[in-house]
């Protein structure tokens, strides 16, 4: 860049001086450097704006009207920013500095970076960024359009349903599915007949894919024939999907495992015979998909058919577990026959066991009953706590009797399995034994005690609620605020706002979010003064509660707009291991039965990858456990607590992306959106019903038959953690 010069002169010289010194009683800000932005200064931007869920850099001045047609994506002006401000129209263009704006990053120059932009939109949230997003599907890049398109799904306004009909024929396979699955996410009934012809269109590629193949991403074409997949089934299109499917007879055309898992989930008593012919293949993943389905249908036809595949000798450890579950949402004589014989088998291992009392529970029979009584005296914690509960749900008289004779259990989640069974046994009965274990020595007790009190209707919980809510544990704090959303006692307006003044330097968020949704189930002028000084409350996650509550109250208010922007964290967004990583870094669970290694998915989740890796580096997770362990579902840790409600002191933001939940996938577990923290989840099997609403952030390279093996209670040794630079 070519600047004049001038020649110095006394004068000058002298006037610099003045202005030196009065610089130094009150110096100006630093000058913006001059020239474009670098590309990696973009992607800093990009991923600052996302995380404080704003479009527009919030320190910068309003953005100007812009032109009502966008510039061209191409243009090799569109990097250069607004037009200049006012009284410096003489600097040259060049010298101009843009203002962070994704808006304007949707039209730079590089495909790269308004593709990056276009998912940074998305993850904003805000409604003003529907608009551009449309401008966007019409790139010339089909990278930056079918992003465009999975952004809008992540807004899911209804504004956007007319332009991502006409991208279901767009040019690009993956731009006809992403526009799909926007469209479903959306809720678009109207797009049903297109998106099943999108699928009919597609079908062909998916002839010769093994029913069990696991692989991403497929060709352009079966992607695009997932999504519309997916899509049919979040609006519930049963007969768009038939059509493309199904034989005139009824079975599916092809085996393909996400046939089975969207016949499942839309759980349509048309699909009963496609599923019993899914459950006869080869394999596991589809079979156990298929039986899953075959239970939620509820259909007792189909009580053989999973029956038959409760056979250990052919049938692997997947279908095995689905079919217990299956079987356990019918109450019939045959399944409960199924399922006691399974139980009473002496070639089982334990888990099994475990899940198929989890199964029973719910079930009357009296060989069953006495199973339950059995292992009340069982050395794995989690069997006492599920046989205890079945046997509250299957015989409350002698749940009564075993009770009187029960010693406390060692263990707190037996406890609290108590605690939640004693729901059975009245107000009358269980009043005062769960009064009783409000005094438990291990607080997590006593959240479920208060939980159950209400339950059954207790007398005067009222007044307990209210002394709860000023208790040392946060999650005590957090239930009694929940329940006396429930229970509104008169005084529960006045307690809440003098709880939620109480909490208001508590790191966490826990306790101030059920606070303020206990003060928008209350509702009055109390409660919505909670909820307006919780708008600018600490945690973003708790501005999203009250910005809901307020909207519950009073529709069509600024809500959204008053929670902007997330306050400051001091993250330094142009770092390069976020904005330019150069390699995956892996990390490395061990644990008893073995070691898992994890690699990070640090572009498409860079802030929770490397929240990821500072706890595992301060040796945060090192002695924690493995508090939840769901079969064929995930298996969930990273909670000091081990009761699913700790974490490290803050949340951050979600990151979703288009990485799918197959098996072995790492997610970061929620609360709601923009909870994560901590906790983290491993898939066991493909869950697509989580694609796109939990962030992916890892994947498991080696030891998956670890983690198959994982039961709740199981102990993260220590995490390792190799990023290419240090161990």
């Amino acid at each position: 860049m070519t600047q004049r010069r001038f020649r110095p002169t006394t004068l000058a010289i002298l006037f610099a001086v003045l202005l030196a010194v009065a610089g130094c009683a009150s110096a100006p800000p630093p000058a913006a450097p001059l020239g474009p932005p670098t590309l990696h200064e973009k992607l800093g931007w990009i991923l600052q704006l996302e995380d404080q869920r704003v479009l527009r850099d919030p320190a910068a001045p309003p953005r100007p009207e812009m032109p009502d047609e966008p510039r061209p994506a191409h243009d090799p002006d569109a990097a250069s920013g607004p037009a200049p401000a006012s009284g410096i129209e003489e600097l040259p263009p060049a010298a101009l500095r843009p203002v962070p704006d994704l808006r304007d990053l949707l039209i730079d120059a590089a495909p790269r970076i308004r593709r990056r932009a276009a998912l940074a939109v998305g993850r904003v949230g805000h409604a003003d960024g529907v608009a551009p997003l449309l401008a966007t599907l019409d790139d010339p890049e089909p990278e930056v359009r079918q992003m465009a398109a999975f952004a809008l799904g992540l807004l899911a306004d209804e504004a956007a349903a007319e332009r991502l009909l006409l991208a279901l024929r767009d040019p690009s396979p993956l731009v006809q599915g992403r526009a799909a699955e926007a469209l479903g996410r959306i809720g678009a009934d109207g797009a049903r007949e297109a998106i099943g012809t999108l699928l009919g269109r597609h079908i062909v590629g998916t002839y010769g894919i093994d029913p069990e193949d696991l692989s991403y991403p497929q060709t352009p074409e079966v992607e695009a024939f997932r999504l519309a997949l997916y899509a049919l089934a979040d609006l519930g299109a049963f007969e768009q999907l038939a059509d493309a499917l199904f034989q005139p007879n009824g079975q599916p055309v092809i085996w393909w495992w996400p046939v089975a898992d969207v016949l499942s989930r839309m759980k349509d008593s048309r699909a009963l015979s496609a599923l019993g012919t899914l459950v006869g293949v080869q394999g596991s993943v589809g079979v156990a998909m298929a039986a899953r389905g075959l239970g939620a249908l509820g259909d007792p036809a189909a009580v053989g058919t999973l029956a038959a595949l409760l056979d250990p000798e052919r049938r692997d450890r997947r279908v095995l577990l689905a079919s217990l579950r299956a079987l356990g949402r019918f109450r019939v004589p045959e399944a409960t026959e199924a399922l006691r014989e399974f139980v009473l088998r002496r070639d089982i291992d334990p888990r099994l066991r475990y899940e198929t009392v989890l199964a029973l529970n719910g079930h009357s029979d009296p060989v069953v009953v006495q199973v339950f009584v059995e292992l009340l005296s069982d050395p794995w914690p989690p069997m006492r706590a599920a046989a205890l509960r079945g046997l509250a749900a299957a015989d409350r008289e002698m749940f009564l009797l075993v009770l009187s004779g029960l010693e406390p259990d060692e263990d707190w989640r037996v406890r609290v399995a108590l605690a939640e069974s004693l729901a059975v046994a009245g107000p009358e009965v269980a009043g005062p034994l769960l009064t009783g274990m409000l005094d438990d020595a291990d607080r997590r007790v006593v959240p479920a005690a208060l939980s159950a009190l209400v339950e059954v209707g207790a007398p005067d919980v009222g007044p307990l609620l209210l002394e709860h809510l000023e208790a040392d544990d946060i999650v005590v704090r957090k239930t009694a605020a929940r329940l006396l959303g429930v229970v509104q006692p008169p005084d529960a307006a006045a307690a809440l706002t003098a709880a939620y003044a109480g909490n208001a330097d508590e790191p966490a968020y826990l306790a101030r979010a059920a606070i303020v949704d206990a003060a928008a189930a209350v509702g009055g002028r109390a409660g919505r003064a909670v909820l307006e000084e919780a708008l600018a409350d600490r945690d973003w996650a708790v501005r999203l509660r009250a910005a809901r509550g307020l909207e519950s109250l009073a529709p069509g208010g600024d809500h959204d707009d008053r929670i902007r922007p997330v306050p400051a964290a001091g993250t330094d967004y142009g770092a390069s291991e976020l904005v330019d990583p150069s390699v995956s870094p892996h990390v490395y669970i061990d644990t008893a039965r073995g070691t898992i290694q994890i690699e990070l998915a640090v572009l498409d989740a860079p802030l929770t990858a490397a929240n990821f890796m500072r706890l595992a580096r301060r040796g945060f997770y090192d002695g924690q456990t493995f508090h939840r362990a769901e079969s064929n579902y995930v298996v969930q840790g990273g909670d000091p607590r081990s009761d699913g409600e700790g974490g490290p002191g803050y949340a951050i933001r979600d990151e979703i992306n288009q990485l799918p939940f197959l098996r072995g996938t790492v997610g970061m577990a929620l609360d709601w959106e923009d909870t994560g923290g901590s906790q983290f989840f491993i898939t066991l099997l493909p869950q697509p019903q989580l694609d796109g609403r939990y962030t992916v952030f890892g994947r498991v390279l080696d030891g998956m038959d670890v983690v198959d093996q994982l039961q709740p209670g199981d102990v993260m040794q220590r995490i390792r953690v190799w990023d290419g630079v240090q161990p």
